[in-house]
């Protein structure tokens, strides 16, 4: 997957602000759609989005940090899938977008170069001891609620953001729940504005 632009700006800050011992996460992007009418609270259940989101136990963690979010908001959890009014379709992805070395005080990319694996042109040199390999990730969890009587869609976002980090670095409970506070932050919020949160 090749490096998308706001990624290709945020890496170099993320690099700049990293430690040698602690994952550096940027700031979280979200947009919110909705029909600009209110949306009463009430039962929720929650589910994969699309066919493609395997509930893995790490897709779980993001789910429940979705439902505790609701809550907070008046939506209470079902007894059972068919006797909500809202149904909450819950997408998680992590896309790894290569791998970055951080901790070295000078790197000099010659020739062009990718933050990819295998890829870009030319080479790098480093000054400086130690580094540290890190991946730069982009994680995004999305959310589509909708009315079961008629499944119209009445609110959708997506909270969007990126990270340096070592494999496991980062608790997938900690960014769930980071990732689900940005996105509900000031329900339903503005329509068609992407907004960032620290």
């Amino acid at each position: 997957m090749k490096l998308v632009p706001a990624l290709a700006l945020a890496v170099p800050a993320l690099l700049m602000s990293a430690c040698a011992t602690t994952p550096s996460q940027g700031p979280i992007e979200v947009t919110r759609y909705h029909l600009g009418t209110p949306i009463a609270a009430n039962t929720v259940v929650a589910e994969p989005l699309s066919s493609s989101d395997r509930i893995s136990p790490e897709y779980q963690i993001y789910l429940d940090a979705v439902l505790r979010q609701l809550g907070q908001l008046g939506y209470t959890r079902a007894p059972d899938n068919g006797t909500s009014a809202y149904i909450a379709g819950v997408s998680f992805r992590r896309v790894n977008q290569g791998a970055v070395r951080s901790g070295s005080p000078v790197s000099i990319g010659l020739g062009g170069g990718s933050f990819g694996r295998g890829g870009g042109v030319g080479a790098g040199i480093g000054f400086g001891l130690g580094g540290r390999q890190r991946d730069a990730i982009t994680w995004e969890l999305a959310v589509q609620l909708r009315r079961r009587s008629d499944s119209t869609v009445v609110w959708e976002g997506r909270a969007q953001s990126q990270s340096l980090e070592a494999p496991g670095e980062i608790p997938a409970q900690q960014n769930a729940d980071r990732l689900a506070q940005a996105l509900f932050r000031d329900f339903p919020g503005e329509s068609g504005i992407t907004t960032r949160v620290k």
